[in-house]
């Protein structure tokens, strides 16, 4: 199948074309929904951040929020501010725009409060929109991909249906030139050595290490054992027993090829292949910063069902049992469960899978884009000061 998308300026290829409209602090949230609410076709994202934010936790939020507008998906961005936020619109608005898209801003304080703000936002949003009509799709390769993968509400079938069938197109993305991000470090806790024999260099070893190491020291440092929250309730209802057995199927989300290179929270990847991004087990963070490193899809398997899509980023979901599928059919795209009956090989549900992969790159609609799920949320690193 020939792959279709929109290139950008700056030589990067979204497969959405939309408008994102970025709140900069939550105090502009309500604006941003104005926003949206008078301009459909508007992709809204909120957030709790913004401001009282010190040191590194600040510049990640900023990091995480400029990341979101440079995601080739935006065709174009309009950012919110209040005024008197440490983190301003028009900061935000200044590193997307090295992007080379279109990105307004507007200030809360300096248009006159919130009723004139959404005036003003919606004029703006409207001409972005307007202009954006005129993009049209072009061929595109999987060179220019990056595709994410993640789990969530896993059960004791994810590691034997869903992640395997996901980690067969991830190989394949790879043999076609693209890129697969493996994300979620607490979930290598226990399966971080199979990860580290992978690893295209030394260096890489030693940083896959570190950074399950970080992550057991974080939850030491509280003074609680991890496996209090992981595996969840959810996950050892659906017959999971240990974190180390969770951490196993989870990996094989990311196939067979070398680690390329680990990368920080929210950071775009410098390699083609398979990489892993160090992120929380929490499904939004994690997906919100696969988002901002620059993935244009994500294929994220369940076992107990999450309804949970991302902003700009189509998510295709693959449930790894037939009951899961049938509980929740309005929000699953995949049904990797008939592996588990017989009905069909893990080789089989990968070709359907790789199939819907194609089909969503070239605009068709998830069934999470279909039900309006842009949830949306940023790890921390320090406290509200």
């Amino acid at each position: 199948m020939e792959l279709s998308g929109y290139m950008r300026s700056n030589g990067q290829v979204g497969v959405r074309n939309h408008l994102a409209v970025i709140s900069s602090t939550v105090c502009a949230n309500r604006v941003v929904q104005g926003i949206a609410a008078q301009i459909p076709g508007v992709v809204p994202i909120l957030h709790q951040h913004g401001c009282a934010q010190l040191g590194v936790d600040r510049e990640q939020t900023a990091r995480i929020l400029a990341g979101m507008g440079s995601n080739p998906n935006a065709g174009a961005v309009l950012v919110v501010g209040l005024g008197c936020e440490s983190l301003g619109a028009d900061l935000i608005a200044s590193e997307i725009d090295k992007t080379i898209k279109p990105v307004e801003y507007l200030v809360i304080q300096k248009e006159g409060g919130v009723n004139k703000s959404i005036q003003k936002g919606s004029r703006l949003a409207a001409k972005l929109l307007a202009d954006l009509s005129q993009v049209s799709r072009q061929t595109i390769y999987f060179e220019d991909l990056i595709i994410g993968t993640e789990c969530g509400g896993s059960d004791a079938a994810s590691g034997l249906t869903a992640n395997p069938a996901t980690g067969l197109v991830a190989d394949k993305v790879v043999e076609k030139g693209g890129t697969v991000i493996l994300s979620e470090t607490t979930e290598l806790i226990g399966a971080e050595h199979l990860l580290a024999k992978r690893a295209l260099n030394l260096k890489i070893k030693k940083r896959i290490l570190e950074i399950v190491r970080r992550m057991e020291e974080k939850a030491v440092a509280m003074g609680v054992d991890i496996r209090s929250g992981n595996p969840t309730p959810g996950n050892m209802e659906g017959g999971i027993t240990t974190l180390e057995e969770k951490s196993l199927g989870c990996i094989r989300k990311g196939g067979h090829s070398p680690v390329m290179e680990v990368l920080d929270y929210g950071e775009p990847p410098k390699k083609k292949g398979l990489v892993i991004m160090d992120t929380p087990g929490h499904d939004i963070e994690s997906m919100v910063g696969m988002a901002a490193g620059g993935c244009q899809v994500i294929i994220f398997t369940t076992g107990r069902g999450t309804p949970a899509g991302c902003p700009l980023v189509p998510v295709i979901k693959v449930s790894s049992t037939s009951g899961c599928f049938n509980n929740m059919e309005d929000s699953i795209d995949i049904n990797a469960g008939l592996v588990l009956e017989g009905k069909e090989t893990l080789a089989g549900v990968a070709e359907r899978l790789y199939a819907e992969l194609e089909q969503v790159v070239c605009g068709k609609l998830t069934k999470s884009e279909l039900m309006g799920h842009f949830e949306f949320a940023i790890n921390r690193i320090g406290p509200t000061m």
